[in-house]
């Protein structure tokens, strides 16, 4: 009878256990699909969800703690300056962190806000809410942003107003402060291994089952509208789609689950094919994501779409085809079918990697100078290496103010995160096929402007402020 008392007990604490368990995850997926655009009505994409793309990066095991900060929790911070992350990214209630010589106390615990020693607020900007915000800012607060992702993530972050409200900045431009444009790039060794590379000979005769052209995409319907422009080329060059958009080809069973895109599986796959297309889901100066160094790392011909300034980010100069070079979908196709039918011609976009040179020095260069290492558990990650850039600066004020000096301030300007208006193709699209843009991503962008204005007036007269009386000066004209 005592056994079966004390399993019976078990049996109930697990069940209270598992029960918590499910309602803390069911809050956490509630405040992750927040979404701040309620006067939008009509969206087609319920952007507040995240897709595959943006929850993989999202959850990413970038939040182990790099091997210089200290595990170390403490219950005061009496000793040291104190980040006070506003956006819970980290999770972690209270520690020391170690940036050489510099030693701040990093929390998410807002109950600091108003400590004699917190000198930084860090927010994560797809999380960056007009709800809450550390509101009065002392003169001694600096605000550090860190955002890696695209705009679509938080479009009022990419307009002059709220960008400068910002000292410190992490983000995909290389104008930033700690900049992440190679965010998704292991190192050199990455670009030039041939470990997925299939031999030309052998792609030719897969062409028998294969297209020319893969496409993987599970995000639809962008603000950089890919979609329209995919569908458009497939009337020209057979491609063989595998994701949600435009799917017309299935991967293997144990490939179709969106955690398998980093599997062996998968990049064997996509090394079979000559192209691959590599859209990006906006089109932003510096955006560039996995979509571009995937087929890069596979021995595949990246076709790119995104980031206007990705020539300064090619392997060599003959690396990829890019889309911006033709006026339209059936130009792009006739030149694929063109390297696809000559060897020759194919083989001189990826004459770097046979040869296993990367002629870019601005690209060899940026990978050195980074700080901050990808899949590299002998180097900081790119989170360690923002909260010490931000503990460096304090620090540097600290001392400067100790000798007799003004402390000098770090300002964010709008080269460190800036996104044109979303814009349709050149050629024409029946209407029905750019409804999302259309209806969602243009008056997206066009709100966050004025979200981008209402707010840094509220932000300017430092005080708190409810959403009613946001909204209402958003929509005030």
């Amino acid at each position: 009878m005592a056994r079966m008392r004390r399993r019976k007990l078990w049996a109930s604490c697990l069940c209270i256990t598992v029960a918590s368990f499910l309602l803390i995850s069911f809050q956490v997926v509630s405040e992750l699909g927040k979404f701040e655009r309620p006067k939008i009505e009509s969206s087609n994409l319920k952007d507040g969800q995240q897709k595959p793309e943006e929850a993989t990066r999202h959850l990413r095991p970038f939040l182990k703690k790099g091997l210089h900060q200290s595990k170390q929790k403490v219950a005061k911070a009496d000793s040291y300056p104190i980040m006070l992350w506003w956006s819970p990214l980290t999770g972690e209630s209270g520690r020391l962190g170690h940036c050489g010589a510099d030693t701040c106390f990093f929390t998410i615990n807002r109950s600091y806000q108003h400590h004699h020693l917190t000198k930084a607020f860090l927010f994560y900007g797809t999380d960056f809410s007009i709800d809450s915000l550390p509101l009065p800012r002392k003169v001694h607060h600096d605000w550090a942003l860190f955002h890696e992702e695209s705009p679509k993530n938080n479009y009022k972050l990419f307009h002059e107003p709220v960008i400068t409200l910002f000292n410190h900045t992490a983000t995909f431009s290389r104008h930033s402060h700690l900049p992440l444009t190679t965010q998704y790039l292991e190192g050199v060794d990455a670009l030039k291994s041939t470990r997925y590379m299939v031999p030309l000979h052998t792609k030719n005769s897969l062409r028998q089952r294969l297209a020319p052209l893969a496409y993987v995409q599970s995000d639809c319907d962008p603000p950089s509208d890919r979609d329209s422009y995919v569908r458009e080329l497939m009337s020209h060059i057979q491609v063989d789609s595998y994701g949600e958009c435009l799917r017309n080809r299935d991967l293997p069973p144990q490939l179709k689950n969106p955690a398998s895109m980093d599997d062996d599986g998968f990049y064997r796959v996509l090394a079979q094919y000559k192209f691959i297309l590599a859209f990006e889901n906006a089109v932003c100066d510096d955006y560039i994501t996995e979509k571009f160094w995937r087929p890069l790392k596979l021995g595949v011909v990246p076709v790119y779409y995104g980031s206007p300034s990705i020539a300064d980010w090619l392997p060599s100069n003959k690396s990829a085809v890019l889309v911006k070079g033709f006026s339209h979908p059936r130009e792009l196709a006739g030149f694929i079918k063109q390297l696809d039918n000559n060897d020759e011609e194919y083989e001189a976009y990826i004459e770097w990697k046979l040869r296993g040179e990367i002629s870019n020095r601005h690209l060899l260069t940026a990978l050195k100078e980074r700080g901050w290492g990808v899949q590299d558990i002998t180097q900081d990650n790119y989170i360690d290496a923002f909260e010490c850039m931000v503990c460096s600066k304090v620090w540097e004020n600290i001392r400067l103010q100790e000798k007799g000096f003004l402390p000098r301030r770090w300002n964010a300007d709008v080269t460190h995160l800036s996104c044109p208006k979303p814009q349709a193709f050149a050629f024409p699209i029946p209407a029905l096929q750019w409804t999302s843009l259309r209806e969602m991503w243009i008056p997206s962008f066009e709100q966050s402007k004025k979200e981008a204005r209402a707010l840094r007036q509220l932000v300017e007269r430092n005080q708190n402020f409810t959403a009613q009386e946001f909204w209402t000066l958003v929509f005030k004209d």
